[in-house]
């Protein structure tokens, strides 16, 4: 969707949406245009985004001709090709980011979808987007609970004793009455544009967390990530909103 005068004029923001896809993964070669439960898995990205009711302009950044070629067969906008030197492993996301807002100018939120992180939904987008907006703050994160706290996790000493990561909590012994530790998972990053260019990052002092379940916060990586996503998606029929 581009930005319509009906929105303009109703004040309403404007929100671009950047999935980020380069060529070239090391880990799963292709992983982006791997078929994925009946459709390419960049493509489950693209659908949730089109879904969303906040997003007016969903965008593609790639430098490879394929996964521009699959974006754009599902309706995904192509407005550049993203330079080499955004396409290395050295490049970070907050780089391509960056460059996409320098291209395209005028829009009051951003956000990055990762297709790494296929089962975040349109709901998943939208609900992230109202809860920064709730809590009036500038930008919003997805995160999910993890399973290990580090509460309970160890280093080694050189002679390979154990010390604790963390300071032990008084009164603790048991995991279920240890506090709940969350993690990124990669899924959603929202952003009020202004306010991410001054700041650099996502992640501040002001940045609320949108909270996932496990279930829907496989991040994948490898053969072994894009197998277990695969064979679980097949099995309980997910499906992504359209």
């Amino acid at each position: 969707m581009e930005i319509t005068l009906h929105t303009l004029l109703m004040n309403e923001p404007t929100v671009l949406a950047v999935i980020t896809a380069r060529g070239g993964s090391k880990g799963l070669p292709r992983k982006n245009v791997l078929p994925a439960a009946g459709k390419p898995l960049i493509v489950w990205t693209v659908e949730a985004a089109f879904a969303s009711t906040v997003i007016n302009r969903v965008i593609l950044s790639s430098d490879d001709d394929e996964i521009m070629e699959v974006a754009a067969a599902a309706g995904c906008d192509i407005p550049f090709r993203r330079p080499t030197d955004l396409a290395s492993d050295k490049a970070s996301s907050m780089d391509v980011v960056f460059h996409a807002l320098q291209e395209l100018p005028g829009y009051d939120f951003v956000v990055l979808l990762q297709p790494t992180s296929p089962l975040r939904t349109a709901e998943d987008i939208d609900e992230a987007f109202h809860l920064m907006q709730a809590h009036n703050a500038p930008a919003c994160v997805s995160v999910t609970e993890v399973e290990q706290s580090p509460y309970w996790m160890y280093k080694l000493t050189d002679d390979d004793r154990l010390t604790g990561l963390l300071e032990p909590l008084s009164g603790v012994s048991r995991r279920q009455d240890l506090p709940s530790v969350y993690t990124l998972n990669g899924a959603i990053y929202i952003a009020n544009v202004e306010w991410l260019l001054k700041s650099g990052s996502f992640i501040g002092p002001e940045t609320v967390a949108y909270k996932m379940p496990k279930s829907r916060s496989i991040d994948i990586d490898d053969d072994i990530d894009f197998r277990r996503f695969c064979q679980k998606v097949e099995s309980s029929h997910f499906h992504s909103t359209k």
